[in-house]
């Protein structure tokens, strides 16, 4: 499948680091940290392809799909390298691409993510259900899932980001995470990586950021308390800093 020019929005001045979203969000996703990380970086923002404002193209998609438009959003903007980050999806994304072409690549941070996610038929189960009835019939749940019971948020506000999501591209990107297995390739990543795991998250538990950060040759752990699989909407504070520690280092 060929690449597609995925929506990106590029603020800040400095080494860049582009952001990679989350399964079901926007480049939104990233609010809560762009005020900080733009003094800073150059931040590029972008949704992942069926989401947002990209393209949709027909499913399924594949892990390199993805790592593709990734690849080709940094020739798009002239950055022979770059910073990465990505939660869940975007993490997947990031993986792949860190492990295929390190030398896109400086440092990465991998939130809330797994190099597989079994059992494929609790996605291709997934992806059937929004075929069939759009991502409205899933938003609440997945949300449940975003954030712990203690979250004062706003969930209406993603709610209506999942519901917003095209079923089309929400589906695909199930299918990605269906044939998902990135275990043998962390190995090869040779980017300084930092692994966020939220305490609390059910999707992703801090057993599969474990996992990253053990098979990965030069990265850490970190696991933040009160926080569930969008981590870092729910504990900025935290979160935040930590990225900034980590891509600032030489």
């Amino acid at each position: 499948m060929s690449t597609v020019d995925v929506h990106a929005v590029v603020s800040g001045a400095g080494p860049a680091v582009v952001l990679s979203n989350s399964l079901g969000s926007t480049h939104r996703m990233w609010d809560p940290q762009v005020a900080e990380l733009e003094r800073r970086f150059t931040v590029v923002r972008y949704d992942t392809r069926g989401h947002g404002a990209s393209p949709v193209p027909d499913g399924p998609y594949t892990i390199d799909d993805l790592a593709d438009d990734l690849i080709a959003l940094l020739d798009r903007l002239d950055l022979e390298r770059a910073h990465l980050v990505g939660l869940s999806l975007g993490g997947m994304t990031v993986m792949r691409v860190a492990a295929r072409d390190p030398e896109r690549v400086s440092r990465i941070a991998l939130l809330c993510t797994g190099a597989q996610l079994p059992p494929a038929t609790a996605w291709t189960e997934r992806a059937a259900t929004v075929r069939a009835h759009g991502t409205g019939a899933v938003a609440a749940a997945v949300v449940d899932r975003w954030f712990t019971d203690g979250y004062d948020g706003d969930r209406g506000y993603w709610q209506q980001m999942v519901a917003a999501t095209p079923a089309e591209g929400y589906a695909g990107c199930c299918e990605v995470i269906a044939e998902l297995d990135l275990q043998q390739q962390l190995s090869a990543i040779t980017a300084p990586t930092l692994a966020i795991a939220g305490a609390d998250d059910p999707a992703t538990p801090p057993a599969r950021l474990a996992e990253i950060a053990e098979a990965v040759p030069e990265s850490r752990l970190l696991v933040v308390d009160a926080a569930a699989h969008l981590a870092n909407a729910e504990q900025p504070g935290v979160i935040t800093p930590a990225l900034i520690e980590h891509l600032e280092q030489s």
